[in-house]
């Protein structure tokens, strides 16, 4: 993997990872253009998310702070709550998630979901209630909405900001809670994905430490950036924008695998 690769790859993760376009979808499409295997390429990958982490903490870190120093309360509860389908789903078909991500034939399948989700979402209005109104029902459904993203190109973020929203939440109080789930979900796939990295120590030999960090700076930047992007598009129900990138992405999917 060449320094521009690493580069490219870490703009990808950090750009696709907020705004709902799928990263796993977009990192498995780049992955088949650079010809490199994901499997052999691991430890890149939770460099990645690691980088694209980082703004999120930052950005929350209001919220975070709040929560730890106190963890007894409902919000926590909500979280923990809309995470334990993501765990579930996780366990139960490993095997499959994983031979899914190596399946472009797939990503059309999610692409079309996630660009319809997209639509929807857009026309959910009369959305009142607040963070503080999110039910632990909410919680379970948006939860989910999230392990349904495991599917490759359906985005985490469009789903479960769409799903919150169609419970009623407005999309202020969508848009920070679906970024505030994907703190548990980021930190378990990096978990999940380092212990296959244990578990297979080649994956370890021959690392280039510069397209590392070039990675994890850059994944750290177009985060931060991607938050507060999609941040304000959320406000101003804009989702159909990236609706239509969608058809693109699909048309331009189906003209280099199909």
């Amino acid at each position: 993997m060449s320094l521009l690769q690493a580069i490219i790859l870490g703009f990808i993760q950090g750009m696709s990872e907020f705004v709902p376009v799928s990263s796993s979808g977009h990192l498995l499409v780049f992955h088949h253009i650079f010809g490199i295997e994901a499997e052999d390429n691991m430890t890149f990958i939770i460099v990645l998310n690691m980088g694209s982490l980082l703004p999120l903490l930052y950005v929350f870190r209001k919220d975070l702070w709040e929560l730890i120093k106190k963890p007894f309360q409902k919000t926590t509860y909500l979280l923990v709550i809309a995470t334990v389908p993501l765990v579930i789903v996780t366990l139960l078909f490993e095997g499959i998630i994983e031979s899914m991500f190596h399946m472009v034939q797939l990503l059309p399948i999610g692409f079309i979901i996630t660009g319809v989700v997209l639509l929807l979402s857009d026309r959910l209005k009369n959305n009142r209630k607040e963070m503080n109104d999110i039910t632990y029902l909410d919680a379970v459904l948006i939860g989910c909405a999230q392990a349904l993203a495991i599917f490759p190109g359906i985005s985490r973020s469009g789903s479960t900001i769409t799903a919150t929203m169609a419970r009623g939440i407005n999309r202020e109080s969508a848009a920070r809670f679906s970024f505030l789930m994907s703190v548990p979900a980021a930190f378990g796939a990096m978990i999940f994905r380092f212990s296959r990295v244990l578990a297979s120590p080649e994956l370890m030999e021959g690392l280039n430490f510069v397209n590392l960090g070039a990675g994890f700076v850059t994944a750290a930047i177009t985060g931060y950036l991607a938050i507060n992007v999609m941040l304000s598009v959320i406000k101003k129900a804009k989702l159909k924008y990236f609706a239509l990138y969608y058809i693109f992405a699909l048309a331009v999917l189906l003209f280099l695998f199909f």
